[in-house]
């Protein structure tokens, strides 16, 4: 066997996260923490208010929209679980093997009702407690409701009352970023075009341009998740404008992903020595080179808060500024320069687009 696979690093890899969650959240997560058990332990009378501090925890999520879910979940599961222990109780009486019996059965209660994972599991769990403790403990099933919606009302408020959270400088970055290497990509194409070079050098360049794909997945993720954390949110007011400067970035950006990740196929393709000596080939070198500074340029008028233009942009004037003339090349590579000339304009008109519309 290979002592690699055996290796601490590698079983670090499979327990250790790459990133971790905000201090913040962890400051929040204990604040409700403790509050769920000074509010919910006299509440019980002498009982431990374990429910409560759980459900708090669990609750404080990364956006005060998944607090709301979680709380909602928690409390579901913990409901049902209680009253599924009390029916088969009352059915079965106290003997001990009712206990895996009412596993099995929330365990498929909570998949025939289709609840979440939370819910599911949560179900089980308290029934499984109930039947155990609650025999010989008064009024513990209503206690673990009790405690349960106690600590996820709290957890809720301390998410929502101490510096809601917002996942909006993610999507800044990710927006950014991808205007850069979009940028970047039309630099590399009017490169491979006005100067020689390897195979090697042109499928390097595809595909830094196929990466541009999963780029842009990852900037509509975060886009999502940006929106998802305004929900509910008391700061959504404040944010909103920003978030919708990102969308329409993005939506612009994603079909010029398209369009270049196809110039770069066919430049690729369709590519020869003599593909340089072509006069219209200039031509469609100036226009990459206006279009990679435009683009710099409106990333850059957009004052995303955090996101900076990687390569500087040498003039602060869009250099789009006459409609592209798209003319009909006589020679043997008219297929590669039409599919490019009419891959341009269409870039053109979706940067000029977005450096007029008003900030």
């Amino acid at each position: 066997m290979n002592a690699a696979t055996l290796s601490p690093q590698r079983y670090a890899r499979l327990i250790l996260s790459t990133s971790r969650v905000p201090f913040l959240q962890v400051v929040k997560t204990s604040v409700a923490a403790i509050v769920a058990w000074i509010v919910t332990a006299p509440l019980l009378q002498g009982q431990i208010p374990l429910f409560a501090v759980i459900a708090a925890i669990l609750v404080v999520q990364p956006s005060v929209n998944q607090s709301f879910g979680k709380a909602l979940e928690r409390c579901v599961g913990v409901i049902i679980g209680v009253v599924l222990a009390y029916l088969v109780g009352l059915v079965f009486g106290g003997t001990s093997w009712i206990v895996p019996v009412a596993v099995i059965i929330a365990l498929l209660l909570g998949w025939a009702l289709r609840l979440g994972p939370t819910s599911s599991v949560q179900i089980p769990i308290s029934a499984m407690l109930v039947l155990s403790l609650g025999a010989t403990t008064p009024g513990y099933a209503f206690n673990r409701i009790l405690e349960t919606i106690v600590g996820a009302l709290i957890g809720v408020a301390v998410n929502l009352l101490i510096v809601p959270p917002v996942a909006l400088q993610p999507v800044h970055e990710a927006v950014a970023r991808l205007g850069n290497e979009l940028g970047s990509i039309l630099d590399s194409l009017a490169r491979t075009l006005s100067t020689p070079t390897s195979a090697a050098d042109r499928t390097a360049m595809l595909v830094e341009a196929r990466l541009l794909t999963p780029m842009r997945a990852k900037a509509a993720a975060a886009l999502a998740a940006g929106e998802e954390s305004l929900k509910y949110n008391p700061r959504r007011s404040v944010h909103r404008d920003l978030l919708e400067t990102d969308a329409m970035l993005l939506a612009m950006l994603s079909i010029l992903v398209t369009r270049v990740t196809g110039m770069a196929r066919g430049v690729v393709d369709h590519y020869d020595d003599d593909l340089l000596d072509e006069p219209l080939v200039s031509e469609i070198v100036s226009e990459m080179q206006r279009a990679s500074h435009d683009l710099r340029l409106v990333i850059l008028n957009a004052d995303l808060p955090g996101a900076a233009v990687l390569q500087a942009v040498p003039d602060d004037l869009p250099a789009l500024t006459a409609p592209l003339r798209v003319t009909v090349p006589s020679s043997e590579h008219w297929v590669l320069l039409g599919f490019l000339l009419e891959d341009l304009r269409r870039i053109h008109e979706e940067i000029v687009e977005a450096t007029d519309a008003p900030r």
